[in-house]
C-alpha cells in the first residue's frame, strides 16, 4: 500500500488508526469483564522503534496494557550463488528480511512473553492481524475450545471470488491437519487451489492457541516439521529468496487441533486501498473498536472492489477520493486510470470507471452510479 512505517498507523476511520481501534476493542473488552487482557504486538525490526514511540501515547490510558516482541531476523539469500547478500556480520538493512508470521512462536517464547502469561496463569492466546478489526475476543469460540479439550483453534470462513489466493485446510492419509498455501501449490493445480466449489474454505489467520500446549510444542522441536515456504523477490536489482513459514501451519504441530467455519463478520482484512476503499464506506461502522456491516446491505459479504494503480499508494487513494462513499447496493467496482470520486457519491450495482491514457475522468460530489461504465475521456461535471 506504500505506506511509510508500521502499517498499524493507517488512518482506518474518523481519524483512528488499524492501532488506535485495536486498543479501543481491548480496553473496552477489559472493562465490560473486568478483566486484565494485555494487548500483544509482533513487530518486526523495521517497525518496532517506530512502534514504541507511536505505543507512548495509550500509556495514561484505562484497562489496557500494551506488550510487544519483535520477529526474528533472517538474512536474504541471492538465488544465483544460493549464498546470504551479508557482506559483513551486521549488513545492511536490506540484506535482512522478517521470516513471515508463522515465526511468531519461537519468537513468542524468546521474549519471554509465553513463560510470563503461564506464571500468571494465562491459559490462551488469540492472535489476529492488526488489519482485521472485524477479529475481536468471542467467548463463544474460547468456550467451545474449552468444553472439547482442544489445544488450538484455527477460525475458516467461505471463500468468496476476493479470497481465491487463501491458504486452505487438507487432510490426506493418516496425516495431521495441515494448512496448504497458493505458493506450495504446483502451477498447473493452481486452478484448482482458487476454485470456490473445490476448497470451499479459506484460513482467517484468527488463531486461537492454548499457552501451555505451545510450551510443549516448542520444547518438542514440533515446528521443525512445518512448512518452509521459498518466497522470491527482487531487492536492488537482485533476484533474491525469502524463507517464510506461515503461523497457520502450526496447526499439523498440536495433538488436538481444531478449525471452525465463522461468519463473513470475523473476516475484514486490510491489504490494499481497495479493501480501505470498502471499511471506509457507509458500509461499516465502529463500536467500541470493532467494524461492523450495516445491517441495511442485502448481502452478507462487502462487494468486490478493485482500484487501479492511481490509487495504489495510500497517499495517492487519500488525494484521489474526496469522502466517504455510498456504497450499500454495489456489487462489483472496477477503477483504472486517472480518477478521482468528490464527496457522497453513491454506487450501485456493477460500475467500471475507466480513464484512457492522457485523460481523466472527475465523478462530482453527490453522484449516483447504477450499472454503468464510464470511460474513454468522458470528463463528469456537477449541474
Amino acid at each position: 500500500m506504500g505506506c511509510k512505517g508500521p502499517k498499524s498507523v493507517i488512518e482506518v476511520r474518523n481519524n483512528k488508526t488499524f492501532l488506535d481501534l485495536t486498543v479501543k476493542q481491548v480496553a473496552h473488552l477489559n472493562k465490560s469483564c473486568g478483566s486484565t487482557i494485555p494487548l500483544v504486538l509482533m513487530n518486526s525490526f523495521n517497525t518496532h522503534s517506530d512502534t514504541l514511540k507511536i505505543v507512548r501515547k495509550y500509556k495514561d490510558l484505562e484497562n489496557i496494557t500494551i506488550e510487544q516482541f519483535n520477529q526474528s531476523k533472517f538474512p536474504r539469500i541471492a538465488q544465483d550463488s544460493m549464498l546470504p547478500l551479508l557482506h559483513d556480520h551486521n549488513g545492511s538493512l536490506e540484506d535482512w528480511y522478517p521470516p513471515g508470521h508463522g515465526d511468531l512462536y519461537p519468537s513468542f517464547a524468546r521474549s519471554g512473553l509465553l513463560d510470563k502469561y503461564i506464571a500468571e496463569g494465562k491459559e490462551w492466546l488469540f492472535v489476529s492481524n492488526i488489519d482485521n478489526l472485524a477479529a475481536t475476543v468471542d467467548w463463544r469460540i474460547l468456550k467451545h475450545a474449552v468444553s472439547t479439550d482442544t489445544d488450538f483453534i484455527m477460525e475458516v470462513t467461505d471463500k468468496t471470488r476476493a479470497d481465491i489466493k487463501g491458504g486452505t485446510l487438507i487432510k490426506y492419509r493418516d496425516t495431521p491437519l495441515q494448512l496448504l498455501e497458493i505458493a506450495q501449490v504446483p502451477k498447473e493445480h493452481v486452478p484448482d487451489f482458487t476454485s470456490i466449489k473445490k476448497f470451499k474454505i479459506f484460513n482467517t489467520n484468527n488463531l486461537w492457541i492454548n499457552l501451555k500446549a505451545l510450551k510443549e510444542v516448542l520444547n518438542s522441536n514440533a515446528l521443525d516439521k512445518v512448512d518452509i515456504i521459498p518466497n522470491p523477490k527482487v531487492t536492488g536489482g537482485v533476484r533474491v529468496l525469502q524463507l517464510e513459514t506461515a503461523a497457520g501451519a502450526g496447526i499439523a504441530c498440536f495433538k488436538k487441533p481444531l478449525s471452525i467455519n465463522v461468519p463473513r463478520s470475523r473476516f475484514l482484512p486490510v491489504k490494499s486501498t481497495s479493501d480501505l476503499f470498502t471499511v471506509q464506506s457507509d458500509l461499516f461502522s465502529v463500536h467500541h473498536g470493532c467494524l461492523s456491516m450495516s445491517p441495511l446491505r442485502m448481502f452478507p459479504s462487502p462487494p468486490v472492489v478493485k482500484l487501479g494503480s492511481f490509487f495504489k499508494n495510500v497517499s495517492d487513494y487519500q488525494n484521489r477520493l474526496g469522502g466517504r462513499p455510498n456504497l450499500l447496493e454495489l456489487d462489483q467496482l472496477t477503477i483504472s486510470g486517472d480518477v478521482t470520486l468528490g464527496r457522497g457519491v453513491v454506487l450501485k450495482g456493477t460500475v467500471i470507471i475507466v480513464a484512457t491514457e492522457g485523460n481523466r475522468i472527475d465523478i462530482p460530489d453527490g453522484s449516483i452510479l447504477e450499472d454503468q461504465v464510464v470511460t474513454g475521456h468522458l470528463r463528469l461535471t456537477a449541474h
